[in-house]
């Protein structure tokens, strides 16, 4: 089934140890799309500028990605320069410029009515409830979000938080959000605030999905209600300002693409997305992920299986009936 992100679409100049990239193209919904369309059909909602060419918007029907929801509005796009110089961890702002985008209202295409999944990338919680209204069908919603937000537009994101069934955010987002340091008791936090699973991201150590009682009503007696899935070993990172939305392209993409959803799926969902941040983090901005195939992918998702597989408890030895001691 088709996702449709709402969210930017941005240039980015990046410095990393690796080297520099000017006006390369970024934003969380081009990451998002990017990496959610090897799994299934999306569908973009967002605005550019004058300076948004047919050479960017190639890349997106590259992947055959649904642009009747782009703007384009008189002036330039929505501009980030950082560097990564001190941390890989962690970007240092040099320079934003919102440009069309601080005046970003989504509008919803008629065609995109019929949305059953909806991915609310980080943009103003207003902003998020409003399009969360305008598609009352869509039946698995996932949304992002940021510390901006949450420290100072902290009512209207609760509003939205509402309405959401999975929030991914990262550690220091859920510290804050929540009020707690300890993550176990940040997540059990969170989940009363309205989102059914919680998926917090740890960067280059995985990502931790928390489940709330009714997300699998059905099976929650047999349901853990914390799964953790970790992220791939990389020899080299050479830019990650995508990591974080390429994890939830792949994430949702994935779930989006199964017949039903279910707890092996949002299992194994983690996984991809692991993968696909894998991917974005190996290039400067998407060229990583504009070059993949799906059986790239798959190949590393095994990979990642193979590295966390463990033989059912019920196979492994007895120590005490073979013999064994110490």
């Amino acid at each position: 089934m088709s996702i449709t992100v709402v969210g930017s679409v941005a240039f980015d100049s990046i410095t990393t140890p690796a080297g520099s990239r000017e006006r390369c193209l970024g934003g969380a919904a081009t990451y998002f799309s990017l990496a959610a369309s090897y799994f299934t059909p999306v569908r973009v909602v967002a605005v550019v500028g004058e300076d948004f060419t047919a050479a960017e918007e190639s890349v997106f029907r590259a992947r055959s990605i649904d642009l009747a929801g782009l703007e384009r509005a008189p002036g330039k796009s929505f501009f980030w320069a950082g560097n990564y110089l001190q941390s890989l961890s962690e970007a240092k702002t040099e320079q934003t410029d919102l440009n069309v985008f601080a005046d970003f209202n989504p509008q919803i295409p008629a065609s995109y009515e019929d949305t059953r999944f909806l991915f609310l990338a980080n943009i103003d919680p207003v902003l998020q409830l409003r399009v969360r209204q305008a598609l009352p069908g869509a039946q698995l919603v996932c949304g992002d979000t940021m510390n901006y937000w949450i420290h100072d537009h902290r009512e209207a994101l609760l509003r939205t938080l509402a309405h959401l069934d999975v929030l991914l955010i990262n550690d220091t987002e859920a510290r804050l959000l929540s009020g707690e340091s300890n993550p176990l008791r940040a997540a059990k936090k969170i989940l009363t605030l309205g989102p059914r699973a919680l998926v917090v991201k740890h960067g280059e150590y995985g990502a931790t999905a928390y489940l709330g009682p009714d997300l699998f009503a059905a099976e929650s007696a047999s349901v853990p209600s914390v799964f953790r899935a970790p992220a791939l070993p990389l020899d080299e990172v050479i830019d990650p300002t995508g990591a974080g939305d390429s994890f939830a392209g792949g994430f949702f993409g994935y779930i989006a693409a199964q017949p039903e959803f279910t707890p092996e799926v949002l299992r194994r969902a983690l996984f991809y997305g692991s993968v696909m941040g894998s991917f974005a983090v190996e290039r400067f901005g998407t060229e990583r992920l504009q070059q993949l195939t799906r059986a790239e992918i798959d190949a590393r998702f095994a990979a990642l299986h193979q590295i966390t597989h463990l033989d059912p408890i019920h196979q492994i030895p007895d120590l005490k009936s073979t013999g064994s001691s110490r």
